[in-house]
């Protein structure tokens, strides 16, 4: 038993020589010339943080419309004498402003003339015209009953949906450009 104890002792002694006999200093010197260069070069700066950007928070104010996700309430038919004298007139000729959308024109200004007020209207192509009392614009047969200072007001011809037509009022308001 003192032999086995003898022969461990000795191959652990053997291998403890070989592997110190494998690290040299001379493996590693190239490694530690790199660590010194690197160590020598001028120290360079760090760019500062970007500033910080504030945050906006956003305000939710569709809270009182109808949620998209329920039904939308069931139209009603508003039922009630229906003028039979109500009709557009086929017979009269169009004016130039009849041929857009009430939501395209603009009012944009107006012109006096000798107590005469005319409105000015933007069409949706970018012309100017003149309007006043009795002219028609828009694609609901729209009669123009006042030009004011700072409104338009006119009284449209659209049908009731059920063959009958009727009266509805509409403004266009001046456009306050900043």
């Amino acid at each position: 038993m003192n032999a086995i104890r003898i022969a461990v002792c000795a191959s652990f002694i053997v291998s403890l020589l070989l592997v110190s006999a494998c690290s040299t200093q001379n493996e590693h010197d190239d490694l530690n010339i790199y660590i010194n260069d690197v160590k020598s070069r001028p120290k360079g700066q760090i760019e500062p943080l970007p500033p910080v950007r504030t945050y906006n928070a956003f305000v939710y104010q569709a809270a009182q419309l109808r949620s998209p996700f329920e039904r939308p309430a069931e139209p009603t038919l508003v039922t009630g004498p229906v003028d039979p004298n109500v009709k557009p007139d086929p017979t009269r000729p169009k004016e130039f402003l009849e041929s857009f959308n009430l939501d395209s024109l603009e009012m944009v200004g107006i012109m006096e003339q000798h107590g005469n007020l005319w409105a000015l209207i933007k069409d949706g192509s970018g012309g100017i015209h003149t309007v006043t009392e009795g002219n028609y614009m828009g694609k609901n047969h729209g009669r123009i009953v006042s030009a004011k200072r700072t409104s338009v007001d006119l009284i449209e011809i659209v049908s009731d949906g059920l063959g009958g037509w009727v009266k509805r009022p509409k403004s266009i308001k001046l456009s306050e450009k900043e």
